[in-house]
């Protein structure tokens, strides 16, 4: 059963931001956006009853690492997928970093919506 609760979407990059909340929120999730971390803790600050964030790792102002490095300490309780196309390294490094601070699950892009879905549904139990 889905949940009211919002996922949070945090990634710099307009076009995935929004492909992925459409991906959501035609599954029946609502979904809110944020263009990076440091947007992203502060709408969580106001928004308690967030209780799945997804975010990039390669941002600007505040990456995801240190954005999920935060989260933990800060909201324990929220799962977190990581998300990465990788950038000058290969995504499974930044991906097994994101594991290593704390995210609940990973996913390398490009991915399917499939992909996306299991993950969201698995956290959601």
């Amino acid at each position: 059963m889905k949940t009211n609760d919002p996922i949070l979407v945090i990634e710099d990059e307009e076009d995935i931001r929004q492909l992925i909340c459409d991906i959501l929120e035609e599954d029946g999730y609502s979904t809110i956006q944020a263009s990076n971390g440091n947007e992203g803790l502060q709408i969580l600050r106001k928004t308690p009853e967030i209780r799945i964030v997804v975010t990039d790792l390669l941002m600007p102002e505040k990456e995801g690492i240190a954005t999920i490095s935060e989260l933990r300490k800060d909201f324990p309780w929220v799962k977190v997928v990581a998300i990465s196309g990788g950038g000058i390294s290969i995504p499974e490094n930044y991906l097994n970093r994101a594991k290593a601070v704390g995210a609940d699950a990973t996913l390398c892009k490009p991915f399917e919506n499939i992909e996306l879905l299991s993950i969201i549904d698995e956290l959601n139990r």
